[in-house]
C-alpha cells in the first residue's frame, strides 16, 4: 500500500522549504509572534505554528495551555475569550497574542505553513472547526497536524482537501505497546504525513511508512547532528536556530 498518492503534489509543495519552529524566534523575537513569522518569511523559510481554542472557540496562536511562560498573565488560555487573549502582551514585546485568522492574512501564502492543533482530549470539533473557518479562502501550501489523532481524523471527514498529519514521539512509548499505539494512532488519524521527533530517528515505524510513500517531516532540528540525521531519515525539517 502507498500513501496519499493523490495528495503527493500538494505534499511536495508543502515540504518545499524548511519550517521555522514557531517562527524564526530568538534574540528578543518571541515564538509564535508576528515578528517571528515575518522573520521566517524574510529568511525564505516555511512556518510552523501552534493553535488552541479560546473560551469562545476562536483559534489563537500560542503553544502553551497556560499563559504563565510567555505573558505577564497566569492561568489557562482556554479560560479567556479571544478578545481577552488578543489584548494580552507577549513578554518583552509590544505584541499581543494573535488569532490564526490574522496570521493567515499576514502570511498570505508566501511560504508553506504547518499548523499544529493543540487539542488535549477527544473533544476536537470546536477547535478544528475554528481552524477550518480561518482557512476558508486561504491560498498557499498549508497542512494541519496534531499529536491527537482525532484532529486529522476530523479534517479527513469534514475538510478532506486540507492536508493532515500526525505528530509522533516515541519518548516513553518504546517496545511492543508503543509500536501498537503508534500504528493505531496512524490508522485512526487518517493522516497523510508524519511529523516525527528527531530524537527517535532512525525509526522503524517512520522508515516503513516513508518507504510506502508517506512524507516524514521531523522536529525539532537544532544541531548539525540533527541536520545530518534528518537528511537521511526525513523529507523536510522543522528547525530552531540554536541559542548563541
Amino acid at each position: 500500500m502507498r500513501w496519499s498518492l493523490s495528495a503527493q503534489p500538494d505534499l511536495e509543495r508543502l515540504g518545499a522549504l524548511p519550517f521555522a519552529h514557531r517562527g524564526l524566534h530568538g534574540g528578543g523575537v518571541v515564538e509564535n509572534s508576528r515578528a517571528a513569522f515575518e522573520a521566517a518569511i524574510a529568511a525564505g523559510h516555511g512556518i510552523e505554528l501552534d493553535v488552541q481554542a479560546s473560551r469562545d472557540g476562536e483559534a489563537m496562536v500560542l503553544h502553551d495551555y497556560k499563559l504563565d511562560r510567555l505573558t505577564g498573565e497566569t492561568g489557562d488560555v482556554a479560560a479567556r475569550s479571544a478578545a481577552q487573549l488578543g489584548a494580552i502582551r507577549l513578554s518583552g514585546t509590544d505584541e499581543t497574542i494573535p488569532a490564526l485568522r490574522e496570521i493567515l492574512q499576514r502570511i498570505a501564502g508566501r511560504v508553506p505553513l504547518l499548523i499544529e492543533v493543540k487539542a488535549p482530549d477527544r473533544s476536537v470539533t470546536r477547535l478544528c472547526m475554528a481552524v477550518y473557518r480561518s482557512l476558508e479562502g486561504y491560498r498557499g501550501p498549508v497542512g494541519i497536524m496534531s499529536f491527537n489523532p482525532e484532529v486529522p481524523r476530523w479534517f479527513a471527514a469534514h475538510a478532506p482537501r486540507v492536508l493532515r498529519g500526525l505528530v509522533v514521539t516515541e519518548n516513553g512509548k518504546r517496545g511492543l505497546r508503543g509500536r501498537l499505539e503508534r500504528a493505531f494512532a496512524l490508522w485512526r488519524s487518517k493522516a497523510q504525513f508524519l511529523a516525527y521527533d528527531i530524537r527517535d530517528l532512525p525509526s522503524r515505524f517512520a522508515k516503513a511508512r516513508r518507504k510506502r510513500g508517506m512524507f516524514v517531516f521531523t522536529w525539532t532540528v537544532r544541531s548539525d547532528h540533527d541536520h545530518d540525521r534528518a537528511g537521511r531519515y526525513a523529507d523536510q525539517i522543522i528547525f530552531e536556530v540554536p541559542a548563541a
